[in-house]
Order: structure tokens, then sequence, then C-alpha cells
């Protein structure tokens, strides 16, 4: 299932990828720093729900309360939550 999330207080706007049961494939970042999302995106591949919160959930940027990794590891969560109730 495709999943898209709108992002809060970062500079990407939104995150778009696929889940498979717990797996996270094909993460895409549109806006924010390109070149670390995109290394973000290729590190995580393949990765569960739960390998991704316990790394990236927390993670801030700058002054901000959040990043765009933390703000990936909620996405994947709310994604995950979602699926399991449908």
């Amino acid at each position: 299932m495709r999943f898209e999330y709108k992002t809060k207080n970062t500079c990407a706007q939104l995150i778009a990828f696929d889940i498979e049961g717990d797996r996270i494939r094909n993460i895409e970042f549109f806006g924010g720093c390109n070149g670390n999302l995109k290394a973000i995106s290729k590190l995580l591949e393949g990765s569960t729900v739960e390998e991704i919160e316990s790394k990236l959930k927390g993670n801030t940027c700058g002054m901000r309360s959040t990043s765009c990794a933390d703000q990936l590891a909620i996405a994947v969560r709310q994604a995950y939550d979602m699926e399991k109730e449908a």
C-alpha cells in the first residue's frame, strides 16, 4: 500500500512510501535536504517500522522539535497502525 504523509515543521513537505506488513520500501521525500534525504531513504529500504522508529524517533533539526527523519518515524507508525485497522 502506498502511503503519503504531510510533514509538520520541516523543510520536506511530504513523505511517500510503500508499506508491506511492517516493512517500508520506496521512501520518497518531497522538499528538504535532497542528498541527505535520498541517503536516509536508501539506508532504510526494507526496514521495519520498529527499526525506523528506534533509529529516528525524536531526532531534531536545529531549534525545531522535530526533523524530516523524526517525521518519517511518525509517518511509518501511522501507516502501520492504519493498515492493521483495515
